[in-house]
């Protein structure tokens, strides 16, 4: 791979995700732009090129991926397309930053890692809480020791089903199992997954239970499942999407003390001991990828480390498709 002084970054698919959680943070991040989009509606792909300020727009993937003056990529697609098209990238030698969950499938993983390791390019995932300074803490908490050795962690998320999903005609494609891998549990549970084997190490053993309670969609609506870690910790998870009202909670219980911290939330993160309780609050960044972006950028540039790559990413694959496994043989 080319040695490179400023990361030039193209985007295929530059649909929601990528109005302010992601696109945005191309470009302000040190050393990084964002010269050409790509989406498949050329209409969108020049609206979103004019109001973001990007050169270029394309409504073929693999011009876009083609395109000299692009350095990397960045797949912002369902994840049906994300191998296809990290195949394209991996053929013509650019990094790929791809969004989460990584695949459809742990199958689709490993080809994806073998086809860039063949052609000698780093592959980063989107699980973006891993450079958030919110994660940071919690990990520097768990690796002081403060709360011991760990036993469990168990996490709950629940909430109800909004609009757009209990549309039969015309669901989203977030619960059609073809396009996402399987429902929600796949989109939203995967970042939780993903930080637990961010605090806590890989999890190595999973078994769990799939359903569709409210039958709104295909795809399972609530999943339940356990795990062992590779340190010895167990955990224990619930994610359902047709209840009453909102949960998000996950609690880390050691020797000495316990963390409680929620997924997606903003509130304080809590550590608990049987001597004294704090609190610590962090911020919302504006782009929450930009910090993410800008440990690629880094790592590409040669002083840095991203902490999300294919092989992290594909653990949680693994452990998704252990737990539903039942519901989709």
């Amino acid at each position: 791979m080319t040695e490179l002084k400023q990361v030039r970054w193209g985007i295929i698919g530059c649909g929601a995700v990528t109005e302010k959680k992601s696109g945005p943070g191309f470009k302000k991040a040190n050393h990084s732009s964002l010269v050409a989009v790509m989406r498949r509606n050329g209409k969108l792909a020049e609206d979103y090129a004019k109001r973001h300020h990007v050169p270029k727009w394309y409504d073929d993937a693999k011009q876009l991926i083609a395109d000299e003056e692009v350095d990397a990529i960045y797949i912002a697609t369902p994840p049906a397309h994300h191998l296809e098209y990290v195949e394209e990238a991996a053929k013509v030698g650019k990094p790929v930053y791809v969004e989460k969950p990584m695949a459809r499938s742990f199958k689709e993983c490993e080809m994806m890692i073998e086809v860039c390791e063949e052609a000698n390019i780093p592959l980063f995932v989107a699980y973006y809480r891993r450079s958030l300074p919110r994660f940071l803490k919690l990990k520097d908490i768990i690796d002081s020791g403060v709360i011991g050795d760990i036993n469990f962690v168990s996490s709950i998320q629940y909430r109800p089903a909004n609009e757009e999903e209990k549309n039969k005609d015309n669901p989203p494609w977030r619960v059609i199992p073809e396009i996402a891998g399987g429902g929600l549990f796949f989109d939203l549970a995967s970042h939780t997954l993903d930080v637990l084997d961010f605090l806590l190490g890989p999890i190595e053993q999973a078994t769990g239970f799939a359903s569709n309670q409210k039958r709104l969609y295909e795809a399972e609506d609530i999943v339940s499942g356990t795990y062992n870690f590779a340190s010895g910790a167990h955990g224990i998870g619930t994610w359902c999407f047709s209840t009453f009202g909102h949960m998000d909670n996950n609690e880390i219980v050691g020797t000495k003390g316990k963390l409680v911290f929620s997924t997606f939330g903003h509130e304080p993160i809590k550590l608990v001991t049987d001597r004294y309780e704090e609190e610590w609050t962090f911020e919302r960044p504006e782009h929450i990828q930009q910090p993410h972006i800008q440990s690629i950028v880094d790592e590409l540039l040669g002083h840095g480390k991203c902490p999300s790559h294919g092989n992290s990413a594909a653990r949680t694959n693994w452990v998704m498709d252990q737990l539903v496994k039942e519901y989709y043989k």
